[in-house]
Order: C-alpha cells, then structure tokens, then sequence
C-alpha cells in the first residue's frame, strides 16, 4: 500500500508540473484580456485540450499554485467494485477507440451497453476514460498519433529534377514606389525544384494578383523546359481558371496541397526562411525600388543560396543510406549532377499558351476597347465580333483573330492632326459609281410592259367587235 501511495504522490507531482507548464504562458502580468484568450486557445489546441480545461487550471493555480493544480488523491474515493470482465470490456473499447478515434467514451459505454457486455449504469465515464488515458488512447494521445501520421506522410522528395515544381508567393518589404513616394507592399512570387531546391524563378512584384504567378511559371518554363507537376496551395492566383488552363496547353498538372497544410509544402516554406534573411540584408541596404530590390535579389541566388550546401539534400541522400561529400551538396550542384534531361519548348508556343483571350465587337470606326483604350482594327470587322490575344505582362500588344482571317497586331489608336485616309474601307464595302437608277430603269420597264399589255387588251377587244359585227 505504502508503495502505491508513493506511486500516485510521484504521479501527482508530474501531473502537476505537467499543467502548469500549460499555463505558465498565460501567467505573465502584462497580458491583456484579448492576448490571454488568444493564448488559451492556441494552448488548448496545440494539446487537444479544451480551452474550459485551461481556464480550470488557472483557477487551481490562484487558489493554490503548485498545490492547486495536483489532482485530487482519488485513493479515499476508488471504486473497488469494477465488473468482473472489466479486462475485456477495456479491450473492447480499445477496439472500438481504434475504429473511430473520434468516438467518445459515453458512446463507447452505450455501444458496449447495447451488445449487452455490460449492465446499463455499471461502467462510469470517468472510470472508462481514466483507463483509456492510461493505455494510450486518450484525447491527447490520438491527436499526436494523427499529426504525426500526416506528418511523416508529407515528407516526400522527387528523385530528380523537373519532376515537380513547388510555388508560392511571400510577402515582401513595403518600397516607396507609389504615388507621390508612398510606400507600397511588395509580394515575392516563387517557383522551386522540390529535388534540387533551386530555383527555377523567383521575383518580387508590387502586387499579389494572379497575373504574377503566371508570370512566374512563364519565366520558368521559358528558361528550363518542361517539367511534369506542380504543387500549389489552394490560394485564389492558383486555383484561377487561366492558370490551369495554360498549364494543361502544356502537359503539366497541377497538384494542390490539403488545406491549412503548410507542412506538405515544406521545402518552399524552408525556402522563405532564406527569403527573411536576404530582406534584412536588404533593409540594411536601404533598397527603394522595384528593380533594385530583384537585382539585388538575384545575386543573393546566384552567389550565396544556390551554391551553398543545403541540409535538406544532404538529409535526403543519407535517408537512402547513399554517402555525400562532407562539405555538403549545393542546390546548382545538385541541378547541374542530375541525370534526367532538360525538355526545352519552342518559345511561341509557351507564349500562346500563357496568352489571355477575350471577346470583343468592332464598332463603326472599325475599333475595339480595352483597358480603357481603343484600339484599330480593320474596317471589314465593322459589327462583328473577333477574339484578341495579349500577353498580361504586355497588354498593350493584342492580337486579333476571326475566323479564317490571317491573325494581325492591332494599333492603339492614335488621333493626329488630319483624318487619317490610309485606311479605306474594302472593294466590298465601297460606294461603286453607276450609270443610272437600277430602281428608275426597273420601273420604266416595268411600265412599258403594262403599257404593252393595254395596247393588246384594247386591240384584242376592237377585233371581237368587228367579228361579232359581221355574224
């Protein structure tokens, strides 16, 4: 008995020691309401517990600090009449815990109430659960099995290059590159080889639209070929539909990440860490603009992340059991070492299939609107509609198509001094001078027949007169 009463003494004070760890953050005097409730919940969360739970163990500890938050000596209380099959009763609970982890433990007792293992009201919640807790099926305890399952199953490397390709866009430092020198938020829009971790184009933007992840995926493609996936989060320039249609013209998938998923992103997210580290490099610098942050930015790539060994590769090859040279493999080395080939592809045809297309009607001055500008088409289109082709990164240049018609540049318009006469309308479209009316001749015609056949009718009638005359 005496050693029992040591045991639970011991499992008191770790109990104990256990809570107030929880609830050492939220003990600080200088924490305002709102900060303390934010830091219950994510407590609560983080060890799948209940935020009612915390508020619990605060109150223990004002009325009793480190006294206050053992739990109570249940050995006055312990039940000593549990049921004679309770071993098997707990197997079968273990059972049902392990089909449906969510199922609670009231559910449990009435599933084993209903299969008549038990007598209804002999098993007792806090006794069932009490035990469960102690074999490893609690609350706690499946939530950590669960993450670490989806932890170990996010960890994942393509064995070579262009096999998949990670993206995603990061907050950049605020530039004064508005108007009148307000500062403005700049977005790094970012696509990486999930083998090698380099990067297969990287780019600060003053805006988040989803323009620049095309843009991004341009650039990629156009300097390094082909590759067969991408994986992405769930964000709106991702899912947009222009995207996926450019990279289904081009053989690619698009692969998402679960929601609120970081960790399955993992080399990105590590890859934004190196990101950090260049922005206060580059706040030190007092980098003002646009182009001088990105030139910035692209030798901070080229000379120090790309050719500095990266422990993500160095821990990928020693998961295989394959040795590495002791100073390490850079993300370049690794690139330039890789087996599989680049598969370069024509550059006009990267560049359809990264263009927008919109409809537009050809009004009466032979125009089209866009953007808020017009632009010249040919005046045979007048009243119809044709489709135009732009580059979002040069939207000033469109490209005009309409049925078998040789596709042509349309002009933004331009107004000078004079009409401009260089465009006439076509042969089709002309007035052609004419001799005469084709109306007025149609209906003298027309009137010298009916004259015509008057003058028969009459003569017609004058010769039945005579006839009859002479019977």
């Amino acid at each position: 008995m005496n050693e029992d009463r040591k045991t639970a003494r011991i499992w008191q004070e770790e109990e104990a020691l256990r809570r107030f760890r929880l609830i050492s953050p939220l003990l600080q005097e200088d924490l305002d309401e709102a900060k303390k409730l934010q830091l219950r919940e994510r407590i609560a969360e983080a060890n799948g517990i209940s935020t009612r739970t915390i508020y619990r163990y605060e109150k223990a500890w004002r009325e009793g600090e480190f006294q206050g938050l053992k739990p109570r000596n249940r050995e006055k209380h312990r039940r000593q009449d549990l049921p004679e099959n309770f071993e098997e009763l707990l197997e079968q609970a273990i059972q049902l815990k392990r089909e449906v982890p969510k199922r609670s433990v009231a559910q449990i007792i009435s599933i084993l109430e209903l299969e008549h293992r038990v007598a209804p009201g002999v098993l007792k919640r806090s006794t069932l659960e009490r035990h469960l807790y102690q074999a490893g099926y609690g609350r706690r305890h499946l939530q950590m099995y669960s993450d670490a399952r989806e932890s170990s199953s996010k960890r994942f490397c393509k064995p070579h290059r262009m096999m998949l390709i990670q993206a995603d866009i990061k907050y950049g430092p605020k530039l004064p590159i508005g108007k009148n020198g307000a500062y403005v938020q700049t977005y790094l829009s970012s696509a990486i080889d999930d083998h090698s971790r380099y990067l297969l184009s990287s780019r600060f933007y003053d805006n988040q639209e989803e323009t620049i992840v095309e843009d991004t995926f341009h650039q990629a493609i156009d300097r390094y070929g082909h590759f067969d996936a991408c994986y992405v989060d769930n964000g709106s320039q991702y899912v947009a539909k222009q995207l996926q249609i450019s990279l289904a013209r081009l053989g690619i998938t698009a692969r998402f990440a679960p929601v609120r998923s970081g960790k399955s992103k993992g080399k990105v997210e590590r890859f934004h860490q190196v990101v950090d580290a260049f922005m206060r490099e580059a706040k030190l610098q007092k980098v003002k603009t646009l182009e001088e942050l990105n030139r910035y930015w692209e030798i901070y790539l080229e000379e120090y992340y790309h050719k500095l060994p990266h422990g993500g590769i160095r821990e990928y090859y020693e998961s295989l059991g394959v040795s590495i040279p002791p100073e390490g493999i850079s993300p370049l080395q690794e690139w330039n070492r890789d087996s599989r080939p680049l598969t370069y592809l024509d550059r006009d045809v990267v560049a359809e299939a990264f263009l927008h297309h919109e409809k537009r009607r050809v009004d009466k001055g032979a125009c089209i609107s866009f953007r808020g500008r017009r632009y010249e088409t040919k005046p045979s289109l007048i009243g119809f509609d044709v489709e135009i082709s732009y580059d979002p990164a040069s939207p000033e240049i469109l490209t005009i198509r309409y049925q078998e018609m040789e596709p042509f540049t349309a002009r933004p318009v331009r107004i000078g001094e004079f009409c401009d006469k260089t465009q006439a309308l076509p042969v089709s479209m002309q007035l052609h001078d004419a001799a005469s009316s084709r109306l007025l001749d149609a209906l003298e015609k027309k009137h010298e027949e009916s004259r015509q056949r008057n003058a028969d009718a009459i003569s017609y009638a004058d010769l039945m007169k005579g006839v009859n005359g002479n019977v």
